[in-house]
C-alpha cells in the first residue's frame, strides 16, 4: 500500500512534542483512500483511531495554531449566529483561552477551546468539552449569558468568564482585582478589536506570547 505523505507534514510532526499532539480520527472514502484529521469538524464519517496526551494549557496558549482556526471557522460562525454573539468576539476568547488547541487542559480542570470548567460543559450541554463543536456551542452560550447578565457590558462579561460572576458582583462591577483577569480582559479586546478589523485568521497572531510554529492539520491519503 502506498503512502502520499507531505513532506512538511512527516518533518512536523517528527518535531512535534507529543504533549502537542491531538487525538486522531480517520475514515475510508469510496475510493479506497484514507482520510486522517485531527480537527473532524463534526463531520460523522470520521472515526477516532487514536487518543493522545491532553494539553496543557500554558503549552496551548504558547502553540497558537492558526490552521486549526481557519478550520473551525464554520462552527465559530454558527455558534455566533445561533446566540447573537460576534464571531470576532469567540475568536479573540478562543485565542487567549487555548490558542485553538481543542486538547487545552488547566491546572484547575478547565478544557478544551473555550476552557470550560465540567460544571459549565454540563449545564450548557458539552458532554465531550474536548469536542470542538460542542465546546464552541456551550461557550458561547454561557457568554451570551454573562453579556446579558451585565447588560452588554463586554469587559464585565469578559472578567466574569475569567474569574466568574460573583467576583465582578462583589467587585462592585468592575474588573476584580486579580492579576490573571487584569491581564485577560485588555488581551481578549485587543484580539477582539483585531479580528473585528478583518484580520485573516489562517496569519499568526502577533499579540502576545504565541509562538511563530504552526502545527500541521494531518490529512493524509493513501490510495
Amino acid at each position: 500500500m502506498k503512502l502520499c505523505i507531505g513532506v512538511c507534514t512527516v518533518v512536523s510532526c517528527c518535531l512535534l512534542p507529543l504533549t502537542a499532539l491531538a487525538d486522531i480520527y480517520a475514515y475510508t472514502g469510496a475510493d479506497g483512500v484514507i482520510h486522517l484529521t485531527n480537527v473532524p469538524q463534526g463531520n460523522k464519517r470520521y472515526r477516532l483511531v487514536m487518543k493522545t496526551p491532553k494539553i496543557p494549557v500554558a503549552v496551548a496558549r504558547a502553540d497558537y495554531n492558526p490552521i486549526a482556526k481557519a478550520k473551525l471557522q464554520p462552527i465559530v460562525q454558527a455558534s455566533a449566529q445561533q446566540y447573537g454573539v460576534s464571531p470576532a468576539l469567540l475568536n479573540a476568547v478562543i485565542t487567549v483561552e487555548s490558542g485553538f488547541n481543542a486538547g487545552a487542559v488547566s491546572p484547575k480542570g478547565a478544557m478544551g477551546l473555550m476552557q470550560l470548567m465540567p460544571a459549565t460543559a454540563l449545564r450548557f450541554g458539552a458532554n465531550d468539552p474536548f469536542n470542538p463543536a460542542e465546546n464552541i456551542r456551550a461557550g458561547t452560550a454561557y457568554l451570551a449569558e454573562l453579556l446579558h447578565r451585565f447588560n452588554g457590558d463586554l469587559h464585565l462579561a469578559l472578567a466574569a468568564y475569567n474569574a466568574g460572576s460573583q467576583a465582578v458582583i462583589q467587585a462592585g462591577y468592575h474588573i476584580p482585582p486579580f492579576p490573571e483577569t487584569q491581564n485577560y480582559v485588555p488581551r481578549v479586546m485587543a484580539y477582539f478589536h483585531k479580528y473585528q478589523g478583518g484580520a485573516d485568521l489562517s496569519a499568526p497572531s502577533p499579540i502576545g506570547t504565541e509562538s511563530s510554529w504552526v502545527k500541521p492539520i494531518i490529512q493524509i491519503s493513501s490510495p
